[in-house]
Parts: C-alpha cells; structure tokens; sequence
C-alpha cells in the first residue's frame, strides 16, 4: 500500500513557518530566497510595469512566502490554502512586513474560486507533489489563466536520488521531519510535467534544477543539524532532484 502524504504537518506549524531551524519548514524558507527573485524577475520581464494591474494567484500558499514577497511589489496578490492555521500567520506576516494587502482565502486546488481566464499569474509552489491528481490542479490553474498568462511551478523529480535526498536525508538532517512529508509516489517526472501542462493548453519555457550550495554554510548546518540563516540554495541545469520553471497559456 501506498503511503499517504501527511499534509496535516503545516496546520501545526503556527510561528514556526518563519522561526525555526531545526524543522523542514527552515529549508523551504531557505529556498525561497532563490525562488522568489527568480519569479519576481520572470513576470517583469512578461510583465513590465504592470504593478498596478496584473493578478497574481499562489495556489498551496502555505503562511505565505511566495504571496507576501510578491505583494511587496504587486497590489493584486492571492494566496489560497485548505489550511486556515497557516493562512493566519500568513496575514499576520503580511501586516509585520507592511506590504501591499495580500488576499487570503481557504480554498480547494481542484476548484478554485476564479472566473475562467481572470488572472495573469498562477504559482504552484512546493504543492503538486502533495496531491493525488496533480493533472486536474495543473488543468484548474490553466483555466483561471488569461492567454499569454504565467504558470510557476516547482517539485520534485522521482527517482532514487529524490528518495534519498528529499525524503531519506532530511529525515535524518532535520530532527523535527514528520514521517510522510514527502513521498515518492507523489514526485513527478519533468517529462510527466510537461505532459500535465501540455493537457492543459500550457507550454512549458523554461525549467532549471533546484540544490544547496555545497560551501562552509552547508556543512555547518550539517554538523549542527540545524538551518543557518547562511544555507542557501542555487538553480542549475540539473533536473535530478527538485526543479523549478514556468509555461504560457496557449
């Protein structure tokens, strides 16, 4: 039988989500100041001077990593999430940050509450390897987009060396993993990615490799068995564990 995700795990987070180093929570943090820039820097390059009018939508928001940073540069930002608990500290950081208001709504990925082809932007971050039909998420985010629209994606690959890495490591490199954070099952093939969006009237443009950087920071939090506020994360051409990129709306 095939394990189940335990989504669960973000509901119990509260602070946490932005204050601790020894929960896997901290490395996604860390990712996040590769990931966000190189999204913010993507819909100008579309989206030039488009501030004041372009709606963004970051589907799976968590307590708001994405959806806050963004909202420092955008006035039109929704994050949407089935975990009320991390949607409250989201709120609460976006007013500690006093960005542009952030919308926040509880919602289901499967049916998102926008009309057909109303946003410009959709993000789904960290979220299709934590459900069963990540095709039909894929298809509803394609439908709320208009044509020329953005779609943000990143996951995992599966294959031995996500298992090992993503999933076996981190249970051991930070003390406070849940069991069933990820499993593996749930990965997606960037070849079944494309497929996915090609299903959904997206073209996949670009797509580059997420990973630490291996320096004096990685090793410390390795001995340490804690996140340092230096451990950062790098793209490259490497595809073999996690992967980040982007397509258009046909």
């Amino acid at each position: 039988m095939k394990p189940k995700i335990n989504n669960d795990y973000y509901n119990h987070l509260g602070e946490s989500w932005y204050t601790a180093d020894n929960d896997p929570i901290a490395i996604l943090r860390a990712e996040q100041k590769t990931k966000n820039p190189w999204i913010e820097k993507k819909i100008k390059d579309h989206f030039p001077d488009s501030n004041e009018t372009i709606k963004i939508v970051d589907v799976g928001c968590g307590a708001g990593f994405l959806t806050n940073y963004l909202a420092m540069s955008y006035k039109n930002v929704t994050g949407l999430d089935a975990s009320q608990a991390s949607l409250d500290v989201a709120r609460n950081k976006n007013e500690a940050i006093k960005a542009h208001e952030a919308k926040y709504i509880v919602g289901d990925a499967y049916q998102l509450p926008f009309s057909n082809q109303s946003v410009d932007i959709v993000c789904a971050m960290d979220f299709l390897e934590h459900v069963e039909n990540p095709q039909k998420v894929i298809s509803e985010c394609s439908r709320i987009l208009k044509p020329g629209g953005i779609f943000f994606f990143h996951t995992f690959n599966r294959n031995f060396l996500s298992w090992l890495i993503v999933i076996k490591f981190m249970e051991w490199f930070v003390p406070n993993t849940p069991k069933n954070l990820h499993v593996l099952h749930l990965f997606i093939k960037p070849k079944e990615l494309i497929k996915m969006q090609f299903n959904a009237s997206l073209t996949q443009q670009e797509c580059f490799g997420l990973s630490p950087r291996f320096n004096t920071a990685f090793l410390k939090s390795l001995f340490l068995r804690r996140v340092t506020p230096e451990f950062g994360f790098k793209i490259n051409s490497s595809l073999a564990l996690g992967y980040i990129g982007y397509s258009i709306k046909n």
